[in-house]
This record gives C-alpha cells, sequence and structure tokens, in this order.
C-alpha cells in the first residue's frame, strides 16, 4: 500500500514530453487499469480510446485548440493519448469517465510515464468532426467526452508539489 500512497503524492501533470511512444506493454497496462476503475452499479459507462496515429493526434490537437482559441498545441507535444468518453444513458457516467481518468493517470505514474488531463473532449466529440471520428472507429451510441490524457516521456523532471491548503479536510 505504500507504494500506491507514494505515486499518489508524487504524480503530477507533465507540460512538456519528449517525441518518442511508450513501450505497448506499459500502454497496454496502463489501458488495463482504466478498465478497473470503479463504475456506479459496475456499469462500466466509459470507453477508452488509445491514438498513437501522428495524424489523428494532430487533428485532435487542432480541434481542441480551435475549441480554446489559442494557437499552440494544448497536448504539448506528447506523442500519444487517450481519451475517455461515457455513455451519458448512465446517471453516473461524469463520475465513472473521471475514475477512468485517475486511474489512467496513476498507472501511467507508477509506470515512469508522464501524463495530464487535458479537457474540451466534451466540445471536441460534439461537433460533426468528432461525431465523424467516432463513426470512423464504429464507435455508435450517447458518448460524451469526459477528457483527453496526454502520455509520453517528460523532457524534464516533475516539480514538487503545491502545499496542501488549509482546511482541506474537516472531522466530525
Amino acid at each position: 500500500m505504500a507504494e500506491t500512497l507514494t505515486t499518489l503524492k508524487t504524480r503530477r501533470s507533465c507540460r512538456a514530453y519528449k517525441p518518442e511512444l511508450i513501450e505497448e506493454a506499459k500502454l497496454n497496462a496502463i489501458l488495463e487499469a482504466g478498465t478497473y476503475a470503479a463504475t456506479g452499479m459496475g456499469k462500466q459507462a466509459p470507453i477508452i480510446i488509445s491514438v498513437t496515429n501522428k495524424e489523428v493526434r494532430d487533428q485532435l490537437s487542432k480541434m481542441n485548440a480551435a475549441i480554446m482559441g489559442v494557437d499552440f498545441d494544448p497536448f504539448y507535444g506528447a506523442p500519444q493519448l487517450l481519451i475517455v468518453l461515457a455513455d451519458k444513458n448512465v446517471p453516473t457516467y461524469l463520475y465513472d469517465g473521471s475514475l477512468v481518468m485517475g486511474n489512467l493517470m496513476n498507472a501511467a505514474a507508477d509506470l515512469g510515464v508522464a501524463s495530464c488531463w487535458v479537457h474540451r473532449a466534451k466540445e471536441e466529440f460534439e461537433s460533426e468532426e468528432g461525431k465523424a471520428i467516432l463513426k470512423k472507429l464504429g464507435i455508435e451510441g450517447d458518448y460524451e467526452g469526459i477528457g483527453h490524457l496526454i502520455l509520453g516521456y517528460a523532457a524534464k523532471p516533475a516539480g514538487a508539489p503545491a502545499p496542501r491548503k488549509a482546511n482541506y479536510v474537516y472531522h466530525i
């Protein structure tokens, strides 16, 4: 258990990546951890899309940047990403997808892989371009984008954690 707590305390979001892809075995282990996230009533509302294709990665980056209203790569040069979507017909879909994102981030950190949760997946996959991507993959249903998890190897060391705020925890 001490190793889990260390991972939880030391994981940091990374915003500068080396260009190489992570090893397939590590990617598969991260993906598997995502599939074991707790979900409301065990309904497993989320799905995960693994993107290693550079053209698709760049297309998603451009879509994300346009939604954000910026002219830079919101994926910070990360060579690959995971996209979590969840079935909106399941009442706990948003929480379930968030738990999948947490498992993915912590598994990546445990394996020495840097990551960062990037938002705007909701807007991306509500667009016609996003819907076309899902259709091309054969994904049907009423899915909402929860987040992107960009992955890769950090180009520089992670910083120290911010101090925890006062009154974070209350005891009754």
